[in-house]
């Protein structure tokens, strides 16, 4: 997982405690605070990916945090965490645009996946090279498929054996840019689109 900088606001101190060590184990930069009308100012401080939020604060709902969270950073990605949860504070905070919403006591497997969730949907998650054969793979197939084409006449086009083009439209050979370029020009097709969607 890639760092994030995350920024949680929770008037229980041991819950501060708690998220503090489990984000920065997981490679984050963390900021807790206790006192949720100091938030504001620590947001204007340092850019932050995440920030984490108690829904029930003494003086400052989460959801009222959140608003102002909004003025300040549109685009950062809020999660609630409460133990009091209900329908009425979940369809707000899904109004409010909040990425994920977590009922105390949470697992640690909880909370990771969803802030796994929530860099995939801001493209913060590490890209692997698997990934990027799995994407030209499904391309290649495809742009194949598409035009009616087998793979030993695409074989027979680019110039590469049937096992490997079997191989790259199931992810299961890396392959060297010669002969994407191959490929590519056997579909007729441009490089740049074989990559497409990664």
């Amino acid at each position: 997982m890639s760092e994030l900088a995350v920024l949680v606001v929770d008037d229980e101190p041991e819950v501060c405690r708690f998220m503090e060590r489990f984000l920065v184990s997981e490679g984050h930069q963390t900021r807790t605070i206790d006192d949720p009308t100091t938030a504001i100012d620590a947001l204007k401080e340092t850019v932050y990916n995440v920030v984490i939020l108690d829904l029930a604060m003494p003086g400052c709902s989460g959801i009222d945090l959140l608003k102002k969270i909004r003025e300040a950073d549109p685009d950062i990605a809020a999660m609630i965490i409460t133990g009091n949860p209900s329908v009425e504070s979940a369809a707000e905070s899904i109004q409010h645009g909040v990425s994920a919403y977590l009922r105390k006591p949470f697992s640690v497997d909880e909370l990771r996946e969803s802030l796994s969730r929530i860099m995939q949907a801001k493209g913060l998650a590490p890209r692997t090279e698997l990934d990027l054969q799995r994407t030209i793979g499904e391309n290649l197939r495809r742009a194949r498929k598409s035009r009616g084409l087998t793979l030993m006449q695409v074989a027979q086009r680019s110039q590469l054996s049937i096992g490997l083009l079997s191989k790259m439209e199931r992810a299961e050979s890396g392959m060297s840019l010669s002969s994407l370029f191959k490929v590519a020009s056997a579909l007729e097709v441009k490089l740049s689109d074989l990559v497409d969607d990664f």
